[in-house]
């Protein structure tokens, strides 16, 4: 499995963000990339490693509590056309609630895995 990690990407009143992702064929490949992200002691501590997958067309993805940021990820993968791939933004909270903004980076930081992965539709 090829993981690529763009890490320190974002940081906001404390919060810090990085932006991971990989090709997922299955439920499987996603749990398998989560695992080696994981692998990392400063990801496996990170408040929230929020997910979404299309595979085979198929939608899967999981807040782990940053609620409605899988939805954004799945509405951008759908957007660029990016099937059997998953992308995973991470989060450290820093103390401060940041709103919407929340959002915005959630935005920011998949615009930033589609460019640096350099990732074309349909891939």
């Amino acid at each position: 499995m090829t993981l690529a990690v763009f890490d320190k990407i974002i940081s906001d009143r404390g919060s810090r963000y990085a932006v991971s992702g990989g090709p997922a064929r299955s439920r499987e490949d996603v749990q398998a990339l989560l695992a080696e992200l994981k692998r990392n002691k400063r990801f496996a501590k990170a408040t929230h490693n929020t997910w979404a997958a299309l595979l085979g067309g198929e939608a899967v993805r999981d807040d782990d509590g940053e609620s409605g940021a899988a939805q954004i990820i799945q509405q951008m993968l759908e957007r660029a056309g990016l099937d059997n791939h998953v992308i995973v933004v991470t989060r450290w909270y820093g103390g401060k609630h940041l709103g919407g903004d929340r959002f915005r980076h959630v935005v920011d930081a998949v615009r930033h895995y589609l460019a640096q992965a350099d990732i074309s539709a349909g891939a």
